[in-house]
């Protein structure tokens, strides 16, 4: 039993460091989930990006008699952003186009959140693309940041 303790402890230890490391950024929006997602979609074709869907999961579980919060999924990108990552390594396409998702919480609070590019350099063993990297994370977070800005 006494040799279980230290175990336990380090397997709860890395448990709650890995959801603590989830690989998310993520922005509280002061508005409803469609129209953050709207605001996103709005601001990322202005700025040229490419919209390739839009995926309502809430409406999508109805359709199948289950409830689900609020939860959208934008996938965008640009061709000329995300090629240059592939290059680098080609797996990172796994998680490209870009997404962002849109969710409300259990207490009605809304989130802008999305992949953090540094965690996708760590997932994919990406190496020298740190400039790239560098402006993908500029623009989301620009992005976001536009997206819950108070009117």
């Amino acid at each position: 039993m006494k040799k279980l303790l230290p175990l336990c402890a380090i397997l709860l230890s890395a448990s709650f460091s890995a959801a603590a490391s989830d690989g998310l950024i993520k922005y509280q929006s002061n508005y409803s989930v469609k129209e953050t997602a709207d605001r996103f979609e709005e601001i990322a074709k202005s700025k040229g990006l490419t919209l390739f869907a839009r995926i309502d999961h809430q409406k999508n579980a109805s359709k199948v008699g289950l409830e689900l919060r609020p939860t959208e999924v934008i996938i965008f990108g640009n061709p000329k952003v995300g090629t240059p990552l592939m290059q680098c390594a080609q797996e990172v396409a796994i998680d490209l186009p870009q997404k962002v998702l849109v969710t409300e919480d259990s207490n009605k609070e809304v989130w802008l959140s999305y992949n953090d590019p540094n965690y996708l350099v760590e997932r994919h063993a990406i190496n020298g693309c740190g400039e790239v990297v560098k402006k993908i994370s500029g623009v989301l977070s620009k992005l976001s940041e536009a997206t819950v800005a108070k009117k």
